[in-house]
């Protein structure tokens, strides 16, 4: 596993034997070792070989790309990019992942840290409270079986139209919280059985609710477009399509697996299973995928809401004066434009543990962004700052317009459970004053700040590539796990 320095923040993995396209690793010498010291030693599950593994996929454009929080996932690395030719190329399960649209969504609030600070136990207890979390949790939008079909092809805007938000919420939404081509036959009556009573709840492990200050602004232009400054409220939702996406990727490793066999597609790792984009199998993974995605797109909706009731009494304020700054996704696969080598091509781009992040002028974004480009939410700990990102032109040119996601898991779960108890993180962040709810002292410890790679380092590789550009920084006041 020999990788050439391209630059101090880019690697290269040459193309070699099956390899359709060289890998391109864009990450500190610092985040890099660790990474090398797995491969090298033989560790099976290495995110480094998921590299090389992605650049084998039929149809692969450019380079298998890895993001500065590059971590091992199932079949892409977690931080993964990989864009596909729409007409000979492939969609992969393991490009989605569980999770599908698992993503972010930050409401920014009118107060300031001076009038939250005084009542943060008062806050949390209400945001822990009136936001469902926790596994098996149940939301308040009550639906059948046979409704869920309406919040698949609908997204945000089903959970609108029921009295969940406001219109405005949608014009700040990637997609405008409804992904086309979603088809609900696609999706299996498990995952729906599974779903139901789950819309509107935060979940488990990573998910979290957080109250958050800004305490530095880098860039003022894209500040200004945003509506935010130093010493405001927002609070960041970080949540997805939870129990259906999940048996959506169930239902579809294992069709996609027939899949692969049928049009002999060699597979290196089980999670890669795959079709042709054009082929049945794969049009109807399409479809499921963004059944899922309008699914999570509704999910973080009616939590917003929720927030909204929670916040807007506490400090006699409309609920509409907490507006969303924006909302978007991390685990998708989308058609996009894009230019390569000079000529623009369509492509179907896989982000793993990637944010879309789209830089100045695209027509995507909201008219208020579209000067500077739209936010991009790189969530910290618990116990560490996270950041406020937006694209540039070179990740546009380089990366397909992506961005990272966070910080990035340094050790897994398993790990983390043996080294930390849940109680003694508790006490750390409280002692730091934040104040912190959760539904399991178990997933406290498999969330703390030290399982996570340093967010700074990853940040600063980020935007020391080009590919993102810094915007503000905030810090945690309160967080609700599940």
């Amino acid at each position: 596993m020999e990788l050439r320095k391209l630059d101090d923040f880019a690697w290269e993995l040459p193309k070699t034997g099956d390899m359709r396209v060289p890998g391109r690793i864009f990450a500190s010498e610092d985040l890099l070792r660790p990474l090398l010291d797995e491969a090298r030693g033989g560790q099976e599950w290495n995110a480094l070989e998921q590299v090389r593994n992605v650049a084998c996929l039929p149809g692969i454009v450019k380079a298998s790309i890895a993001m500065a929080d590059i971590h091992p996932g199932y079949g892409f690395p977690i931080g993964g990019v990989g864009a596909f030719d729409v007409h000979d190329g492939v969609v992969a399960m393991g490009g989605v992942g569980f999770d599908i649209n698992c993503g972010v969504r930050v409401l920014a609030t009118p107060l300031s840290a001076k009038e939250v600070g005084p009542r943060k136990e008062e806050l949390a207890d209400r945001l822990f409270g009136g936001v469902p979390a926790g596994l098996g949790s149940e939301g308040k939008l009550r639906l059948s079986v046979e409704g869920i079909d309406d919040v698949l092809v609908k997204g945000a805007r089903y959970a609108v139209g029921k009295g969940f938000g406001v219109p405005d919420d949608l014009r700040f939404t990637e997609e405008e919280g409804c992904m086309a081509d979603a088809d609900p036959a696609a999706v299996s009556v498990k995952a729906k059985q599974r779903q139901f009573r789950q819309v509107g709840t935060l979940g488990s492990g990573n998910h979290y609710l957080e109250v958050q200050e800004v305490v530095e602004i880098m860039d003022r232009a894209a500040a200004a477009a945003y509506g935010i400054e130093v010493g405001q409220i927002l609070v960041a939702i970080h949540c997805g399509s939870r129990a259906l996406g999940h048996q959506i990727g169930q239902d579809y490793l294992q069709e996609l697996e027939r899949a692969s066999r049928k049009y002999a597609i060699p597979i290196r790792e089980r999670e890669l299973v795959c079709a042709p984009i054009r082929s049945p199998e794969g049009q109807r993974y399409l479809s499921a995928v963004a059944a899922g995605v309008n699914c999570a797109f509704a999910n973080r909706q009616v939590i917003a809401h929720l927030v909204r009731e929670a916040i807007a009494p506490m400090f006699s304020l409309a609920p509409e004066r907490i507006r969303t700054l924006y909302d978007v996704g991390h685990n998708n696969v989308k058609r996009e434009r894009h230019q390569v080598d000079g000529r623009e091509r369509e492509l179907l781009v896989h982000r793993k543990g990637s944010t879309r992040a789209f830089g100045p002028g695209r027509p995507e974004n909201p008219e208020p962004y579209r000067a500077v480009g739209h936010p991009v939410f790189v969530g910290g700990t618990m116990g560490t700052a996270s950041y406020i990102l937006r694209g540039t032109e070179r990740g546009m040119s380089e990366v397909f317009g992506s961005g990272i996601h966070g910080a990035g898991r340094a050790l897994s779960r398993s790990k983390a459970k043996r080294t930390w108890h849940g109680d003694k993180v508790l006490k750390d962040l409280a002692g730091k004053g934040i104040e912190v709810r959760a539904h399991s002292a178990r997933g406290i410890a498999e969330e703390a700040p030290g399982a996570y790679k340093d967010v700074d380092l990853v940040i600063q590789a980020a935007t020391g590539s080009g590919l993102n550009a810094l915007v503000a920084r905030v810090v945690p006041l309160v967080c609700v796990k599940g």
